[in-house]
């Protein structure tokens, strides 16, 4: 979708300095917002077939029905949003689903920290300074805990019982250890099995020395 220079002018008439437009109360996060909303009143519109202040075009007489608030947290810190609602209840939104509070891909944001070998209380640091939102311990060790446990179970699942090939190999990464970030080795194992597809499980891992 193309964007014309007439616009963009028009957006930035008053722009003076850098916080007009990334601030707090900047232009980015006013027209997220703007946008985000009028994008979720077209999905109203859609799910009812009619547009608002129009006539009831659905057989099941559903109509908007207010609207409810949520605070998304992203890059942008936090932004609030007027959610559509309809009378039935049935309207699911495609954009920010029910139940969803932050961004997409803010979870990857924390677990690329948290590969890092950071702490909970630093990678919440991290965060407030960079994105200017204020994430919980309890949100972050969520998040955490939720990779963990896929991948625990990952490693822990039934394997076959013959494995034509298998490759054997060593990679060395920084980890905290007790409070120090150490060089380790992770040790792994490649299996093609019968079926020609690779099968990669981690054998274990010990410190360099």
């Amino acid at each position: 979708m193309a964007v014309s220079n007439e616009l963009l002018d028009s957006l930035l008439a008053d722009y003076k300095k850098p916080e007009d437009l990334i601030g707090e109360h900047g232009l980015l996060k006013q027209l997220t917002k703007k946008l985000v909303e009028r994008a979720l009143e077209a999905e109203m519109d859609e799910h009812l077939g009619h547009a608002k202040h129009e006539p009831v075009a659905n057989s099941t007489g559903n109509t908007r029905n207010g609207k409810s608030k949520k605070t998304l947290k992203g890059e942008f810190g936090e932004l609030p949003i007027d959610i559509p609602r309809d009378r039935h209840g049935s309207f699911e939104p495609q954009l920010i689903p029910k139940h969803q509070t932050r961004w997409t891909g803010f979870d990857d944001k924390i677990l690329s920290l948290y590969a890092r070998s950071m702490t909970v209380r630093e990678i919440q640091g991290h965060l407030e300074e960079m994105y200017g939102t204020e994430v919980s311990p309890s949100l972050i060790s969520s998040v955490t805990d939720a990779v963990i446990d896929d991948a625990k179970a990952w490693q822990s699942r039934a394997l076959d019982a013959l494995y034509p090939i298998v490759y054997l190999d060593c990679i060395h990464v920084k980890a905290r250890d007790s409070g120090a970030v150490r060089v380790k080795a992770v040790y792994l194992a490649l299996g093609i099995n019968l079926a020609g597809e690779k099968v990669l499980r981690r054998s274990g891992i010990g410190k360099l020395r």
